[in-house]
C-alpha cells in the first residue's frame, strides 16, 4: 500500500509540475524516485545492486522460489522488497536496485557512501553482453518516458546495434562508468558480496549458496537445487509466456508473444554479444572495454586482474 501511494503521489507531483521545462521535470522525477530508493535502502536488510540486464530477474526468481518453498508461501508473486517479509518475518527485506536515482536525491554521484553500513550484493555481467541486451530492452520493452528519463536514444530512432552499444549515455560508456565507480568504492564497503553473472551461470547452485548464506538464510542442498531448476532458462520462458507473475507487474510479461526479442528472458548466453557484429566491430568493442574497464571484474583478458 505504501509503494502504491508513493507512485500515486509521485505522479501527482509530476502532473502539478507539467508547466516546467522538460529538463526540470526530468530532474524532479529523478529526485522523487531517488527519495523512494533512499527510503527502501534505509529499511532493507540487504540491497541487491546491478546494472540493467545483468541477470537480476533471474536471481529474483531463484530467491523467490527459495523463500516460497522454505516458508510454504504461494508462488504467484516475485520477491519485491518486503512483500514476502510481510508473510514471514524470517524472509529478509531485499531492495533490488539498478542504482539509477539514489544519487539524484542524496547528491552522492561520485561515491557509494549511501550504501555504507548496509549489506550489499553487487551483481555484475560482462558489459559487452549487457550493452547488447540493453539494445533489445530499449527497442522492444522500454517505455518511451523511461527512455527520456534515463537518456537513451529517442523512441523509434533509427540507430544500429553497434551505434547503440557505443552510445555515450546508454551503451558501453555508461555501463563501464557504472562498473568502474563501484570498483573504486567496493573497498570502502564492509559488507559487500560480488557476484558475477558468468559464475552464476557456470555454478548456479554454488553461487546461490554464497548468496543465501550472505543474506543469513542458508538453505539445504535440496532447496538450493529446487530453486535453480525452477529458474532454468526454459522454465522461465514458460513462466513468462504463461504470465505466471502478472501480479508483480510487467517485469516478467512479454510485450509481444510473437516477437522473441520482446521477452524479458531472451537468450541468457554468456559471450553471445559477438554473434551480432562483424570481426572489425568485435575488435573495436573489445579494445574499448579493455582500455577502460577496471580489471577487478576479470572481463579484460589483456590486463593483469587485481585481487585475483
Amino acid at each position: 500500500m505504501h509503494t502504491l501511494w508513493k507512485k500515486v503521489s509521485r505522479h501527482l507531483a509530476l502532473a502539478a509540475a507539467c508547466y516546467l521545462p522538460e529538463q526540470r521535470r526530468i530532474g524532479l522525477e529523478r529526485r522523487l524516485r531517488g527519495r523512494e530508493e533512499a527510503r527502501k535502502l534505509a529499511l532493507c536488510d540487504a540491497a541487491i545492486v546491478s546494472y540493467g540486464k545483468s541477470g537480476r530477474t533471474w536471481l529474483r526468481v531463484m530467491l523467490s522460489r527459495f523463500y516460497q518453498t522454505k516458508y510454504g508461501l504461494s508462488s504467484r508473486q516475485l520477491l519485491g522488497f518486503d512483500n514476502l517479509h510481510r508473510q514471514s518475518s524470517s524472509i529478509p527485506k531485499l531492495f533490488f536496485t539498478h542504482d539509477n536515482y539514489l544519487k539524484d536525491y542524496t547528491g552522492h554521484a561520485d561515491s557509494k557512501a549511501d550504501y555504507a553500513g548496509h549489506k550489499v550484493i553487487l551483481l555484475v555481467r560482462d558489459p559487452q553482453d549487457v550493452a547488447v541486451s540493453q539494445f533489445f530492452q530499449w527497442k522492444y520493452r522500454m517505455r518511451p518516458a523511461k527512455k527520456i528519463l534515463n537518456q537513451y536514444p529517442p523512441h523509434d530512432s533509427d540507430i544500429s546495434l553497434f551505434d547503440f552499444v557505443m552510445y555515450e549515455t546508454a551503451g558501453l560508456p555508461k555501463i563501464i562508468d557504472f562498473l568502474n565507480l563501484w570498483a573504486e568504492e567496493m573497498p570502502k564497503l564492509d559488507d559487500l558480496l560480488l557476484v558475477r553473472y558468468e559464475d552464476l551461470r557456470s555454478d548456479t547452485a554454488g553461487q546461490m549458496r554464497r548468496i543465501t548464506d550472505f543474506l543469513g538464510t542458508p538453505g539445504t542442498e535440496e532447496a538450493i537445487r529446487d530453486a535453480v531448476e525452477y529458474a532454468s532458462v526454459d522454465n522461465m520462458r514458460k513462466l513468462e509466456q504463461e504470465k505466471k507473475f502478472w501480479l508483480s507487474g510487467s517485469r516478467m510479461v512479454p510485450k509481444d508473444k510473437a516477437n522473441p526479442h520482446s521477452y524479458k528472458v531472451r537468450r541468457a548466453k554468456v559471450g553471445g554479444w559477438r554473434d551480432y557484429f562483424d570481426d572489425e566491430q568485435v575488435a573495436r568493442i573489445e579494445a574499448y572495454v579493455n582500455e577502460r574497464l577496471d580489471p577487478v571484474y576479470h572481463y579484460t583478458p589483456t590486463k593483469q586482474a587485481v585481487n585475483a
